[in-house]
C-alpha cells in the first residue's frame, strides 16, 4: 500500500515541475522573452543597449524611469471612399503588407455636408502596432523605408506633440519594399504616429535618436 502511495505522488508532482519550467521559456501571454533569438532586434538592442545609455545619459537611477515606445499607429486617409468605397480595398491590403497586420477601417465620427460625408462612411485604414512586431516596423521604417525616399535630408523635430509623441507623415506607399510597384494603382499616404512614454518631447526625442530616427540636423 505504501509504495502504491508513493508512485501517486511521484506523478502529481511531476506536471507541476513541467509547468514551473513554462514561464522560463516564454513570457507574458505565452510570447518568447525580450533576450530570446526570435524577438525583433532593435528591442533586443533597446533592452542591451539603449536603455542604459539613456539612464546614463539623465541620470536615472531606476529601471522604470527610462521611456520606451508603447505602440505605434498607422493611419492611412482615403478621402474618395465617399465616392467610391471600392477604392478603400487596396489601402486596406496595403496597409496590411506593409505592418504585417490586418488594418482596421476608421469611419466618419460625424457629418460633414461640404466634403459629402456622412457618419458612419468608411473613410480610411488604420494599424496599431505594439511588442515585437511595433519593433519590427520601426525597424524597417527607420532602416529600409526612409532611406529610399527621393531628396531624403532627416525628419522634422518640430512634430512632438509636447507629451512626448512623434508623428510623421509619408506621402506615398513605394517607400516600403513590400509594394509591389506595378500593382499600385494610387499614390496613398500615411500618418505614423510613435506613441512613447515619455515625460517630455527632449526624453522622446533622446529615445527616437538613440533607436535611429534620422533628425534633420
Amino acid at each position: 500500500m505504501a509504495d502504491k502511495k508513493d508512485n501517486k505522488q511521484q506523478k502529481q508532482q511531476k506536471p507541476q515541475k513541467a509547468a514551473a519550467a513554462e514561464p522560463e521559456q516564454q513570457g507574458k501571454g505565452g510570447r518568447p522573452k525580450a533576450n530570446n533569438a526570435n524577438s525583433a532586434r532593435l528591442r533586443f538592442k533597446y533592452q542591451k543597449e539603449i536603455a542604459p545609455a539613456l539612464m546614463k545619459e539623465f541620470g536615472w537611477a531606476n529601471p522604470m524611469a527610462v521611456p520606451k515606445v508603447e505602440k505605434v499607429v498607422i493611419n492611412m486617409g482615403v478621402g474618395e471612399a465617399t465616392q467610391n468605397a471600392k477604392v478603400l480595398d487596396p489601402a486596406v491590403n496595403e496597409l496590411g503588407q506593409i505592418t504585417g497586420q490586418k488594418p482596421v477601417v476608421t469611419k466618419a465620427k460625424k457629418s460633414i455636408a461640404a466634403f459629402k460625408v456622412r457618419e458612419g462612411m468608411p473613410i480610411g485604414a488604420m494599424v496599431t502596432l505594439r511588442g515585437d512586431r511595433m519593433y519590427e516596423f520601426l525597424d524597417r521604417l527607420i532602416n529600409v523605408a526612409l532611406p529610399r525616399v527621393r531628396d531624403f535630408r532627416g525628419v522634422s523635430t518640430k512634430s512632438f506633440d509636447g507629451r512626448g509623441n512623434y508623428t510623421l507623415g509619408l506621402r506615398d506607399q513605394l517607400i516600403f519594399p513590400e509594394i509591389d510597384y506595378a500593382k499600385v494603382e494610387k499614390l496613398k499616404g500615411m500618418n505614423v504616429t510613435i506613441v512613447t512614454t515619455a515625460k517630455s518631447d527632449d526624453q522622446a526625442r533622446a529615445l527616437l535618436t538613440h533607436l535611429g530616427m534620422p533628425f534633420r540636423a
